[in-house]
């Protein structure tokens, strides 16, 4: 079996330097190294990373890339580019990379390559994409389409839109887009309840086109459709899937010839840049898009190639690595200074914690060491009247990201300098604190200088960008994608399957068909279970 990385010897040496400097401030280390905040810094990409404020030396860091090396994370890399099927569980190739590599290059899947394929798929999205903008699409009585409906679910919806969300600045104000995910009816019914049908086209992504909670949905969708415009047939006009199941999706009714495929060797939290992201590419159009792609192949370039020292997915990982398992802290917080980021860090959520919330490794061992960390966070300044408390002065660690740019892609006053100045500021003060001196120089009685102290010596990356582009979005995404591939390769674990999903979604099918109030077959789950659903039922029967 695989050597467990606890039994690293890079890990071994590391568990040691924690306990040399584990005590040590950040206070003392920019005391005696006035030029720290310039020399543990990295930029690439369009993006700045300035990871000073960390609680480690450059003693620190040479043994966390000794750790990558010994965890044979650039044999990964290279196998992952090669299309090695390096997910095990389901003999795949995990080729996300693949989706946004320019024309004419090459990556092989069993022998064949399949950038002409991705790009296929991406000339036939941006073909339809622009019958979308130009109003030349019809819906079936004639009107042109005003709102786009995406149901979907996870990988699904959450990227596309977290994308549209973040790129919302370059989409067409004229198109409305709309994202139904969850299987509460609520949540279709808000996003049809102002619609009407004739201008409505709805885009229905499942790979397998069986996936219960998005097949649900879009039965509604077309219940919908059908009680105002009545004919089977607007349903070819109304209705387009992004899918490999051909026949399920002609069974729907849904034209074939507007069906967009994409491939078992991208996982769904890994595919917004597939079909998946046509309601995105509808959005912002496809020159937009593509460059959006080219920032993803930019990040996916630099992590091919950058030494460990310089690489900027493979610094962040490894810090994460440091806080994650050397000082026991549990989750990570995502914090950007941009009002279009607002659902970035529930993206994260998916692709960090269903990639590596995992306790066997690669070769079926059990795990006695923490993985995957919890990923939370909203955008500032709203954070920081809500639980940036905690952070300062709670009593867990919490290491944070801070994402801030130098424009505005709207600029109102001085409201960017102030948004700006925030951010800096709370990573200032995280790191520093204030001292019990220092509040008793301000004059603060001495019953209150404890509640007014903070100690300080909190973790913090900052990540600075000139302004937020469809090419930087691009980078962004792929920076955090590749920062999850290195530690899923130290923990040794699979970070390109969700088993963990599977169980419940057996036995919600299961327990399905027994919440119906006629139901008579003897229950067979534990006394919680089918106490919940008697009470259930009678309720609904009431």
């Amino acid at each position: 079996m695989t050597t467990l990385c606890t039994h690293q010897p890079a890990w071994q040496a590391l568990q040691a330097h924690y306990q040399s400097i584990q005590q040590q401030h950040l206070r003392d280390w920019f005391a005696a190294d006035p030029a720290r905040g310039t020399e543990f810094t990295e930029a690439a990409c369009g993006l700045y990373l300035d990871y000073s404020k960390n609680r480690i030396s450059r003693e620190t860091m040479t043994l966390l890339v000794d750790l990558a090396d010994q965890s044979g994370l650039r044999q990964r890399i290279d196998a992952m580019f090669r299309g090695d099927k390096i997910n095990i569980t389901e003999d795949r190739a995990v080729l996300h990379v693949a989706l946004r590599a320019p024309r004419g290059a090459s990556i092989l899947v069993d022998g064949e390559n399949v950038v002409p394929d991705v790009h296929a798929v991406l000339d036939q999205m941006a073909a339809f994409a622009g019958k979308l903008r130009d109003r030349t699409w019809r819906g079936h009585t004639g009107l042109p389409i005003k709102t786009i409906v995406n149901i979907g679910i996870g990988g699904s919806d959450l990227g596309p839109v977290m994308a549209y969300e973040a790129l919302r600045h370059y989409s067409d104000r004229g198109l409305q887009f709309r994202f139904v995910s969850n299987i509460d009816g609520s949540d279709f019914s808000e996003a049809v309840h102002d619609l009407n049908p004739a201008e409505t086209l709805f885009i229905v992504a499942s790979k397998t086109f069986t996936t219960q909670e998005t097949l649900t949905n879009a039965h509604s969708a077309r219940t919908w459709c059908l009680a105002i415009l009545k004919d089977e047939a607007a349903i070819a006009k109304h209705f387009v899937a992004v899918s490999t199941n051909a026949t399920e999706v002609a069974k729907f009714g849904i034209d074939t010839a507007n069906m967009f495929g994409f491939w078992d060797w991208v996982g769904g939290r890994y595919s917004f840049d597939s079909a998946i992201g046509l309601s995105l590419m509808i959005a912002i159009g496809p020159d937009n898009y593509r460059d959006m792609l080219a920032g993803f192949h930019a990040m996916d370039e630099h992590f091919r190639t950058a030494p460990f020292d310089h690489n900027l997915p493979v610094i962040l990982g490894l810090l994460g690595v440091w806080y994650n398992n050397f000082f026991g802290a549990e989750t990570h917080a995502v914090l950007p200074y941009d009002h279009y980021l607002g659902r970035f860090s529930a993206y994260l959520q998916q692709l960090d914690m269903e990639s590596n919330g995992k306790r066997t490794t690669l070769d079926g061992q059990k795990i006695d060491y923490q993985t995957g960390p919890v990923v939370w966070g909203t955008p500032g300044t709203n954070g920081q009247h809500a639980y940036y408390q905690l952070i300062h002065q709670g009593t867990k660690l919490i290491p944070c990201d801070f994402i801030a740019f130098c424009r505005s892609l709207n600029p109102v006053g001085i409201h960017h300098d102030l948004l700006t100045a925030n951010c800096f500021a709370q990573t200032e003060a995280l790191a520093f604190g204030k001292t019990a001196d220092e509040v008793r120089a301000d004059g603060v009685a001495e019953a209150l200088v404890p509640h007014r102290t903070f100690d300080g010596n909190h973790p913090t990356n900052t990540i600075l960008v000139e302004q937020l582009t469809p090419y930087v979005l691009g980078t962004l995404v792929a920076l955090y994608e590749h920062k999850v591939f290195v530690q899923g390769t130290i923990w040794q674990v699979n970070s390109f399957d969700q088993w963990g999903v599977e169980l419940g979604k057996v036995l919600a099918k299961k327990i399905a068909p027994e919440l119906d109030a006629g139901h008579a077959a003897a229950l067979k789950h534990d006394s919680s279970t089918n106490q919940l659903i008697n009470l259930y039922r009678e309720k609904k029967r009431k």
